[in-house]
């Protein structure tokens, strides 16, 4: 039975949300629209147009980030292995770095943060792979070791960032870079540009 919920209430009726509470949620979410309204298209048609090739030759695909970008990075991963090679002959071969661990804390300990990226791309990536970073900051020393690595192994690197001009960007073939200085606001973004892809694999092809 499907369960309808009721306002909180007191003894005396209704509780009252403080005026400010509401401006906040919609500024905020004002805010949010105008950053995702500014996400460059041509540059998310080009990610797709990178992934389509890719699936095309079995080339591997890897992503990765750190904290909400790691969580983004495992939601594409899944969902272009999933819902962008449901029922298809061809399917993606992609793997999110940020899902091992044990692998990670293992390099992480014995090595330095700055490598759980570049060497499990060591392990698996070849001339021609994908490799996919995202990157509020597009600082993070781990991710631009991972694409310099990239480049210079052959692979084709994909920068997904906050402002435009940012160190990953720079470093990296192909960028897209959502325009704001907000670390959520870029989240936000980024995240809807996986679903983008994603879903046109699922829905248009």
């Amino acid at each position: 039975m499907k369960r309808i919920l009721q306002p909180v209430t007191s003894s005396t009726g209704p509780l009252a949300v403080p005026p400010e509470l509401g401006e906040f949620v919609r500024t905020y979410r004002q805010r949010c629209v105008g950053v995702i309204d500014r996400i460059p298209d041509e540059a998310v048609g080009e990610l797709i147009r990178i992934l389509h090739e890719a699936r095309q030759s079995r080339r591997q695909i890897f992503i990765c980030g750190n904290g909400g970008s790691a969580a983004t990075a495992s939601h594409f991963s899944s969902g272009l292995g999933k819902d962008g090679s449901w029922g298809r002959q061809q399917r993606f071969r992609v793997a999110a770095l940020t899902d091992n661990v044990p692998w990670i804390t293992a390099l992480a300990n014995d090595s330095e943060y700055s490598q759980i990226f570049v060497e499990q791309l060591k392990n698996h990536a070849d001339r021609g792979d994908v490799l996919i970073v995202f990157s509020a900051s597009g600082a993070s020393p781990n991710v631009l070791h991972a694409a310099e690595w990239a480049n210079d192994n052959g692979l084709v690197t994909v920068a997904i960032t906050g402002r435009a001009g940012t160190p990953l960007g720079k470093s990296s073939r192909h960028c897209i870079a959502v325009e704001s200085g907000h670390p959520g606001h870029v989240e936000e973004a980024h995240f809807l540009i996986q679903h983008l892809v994603t879903y046109y694999f699922l829905e248009e092809e």
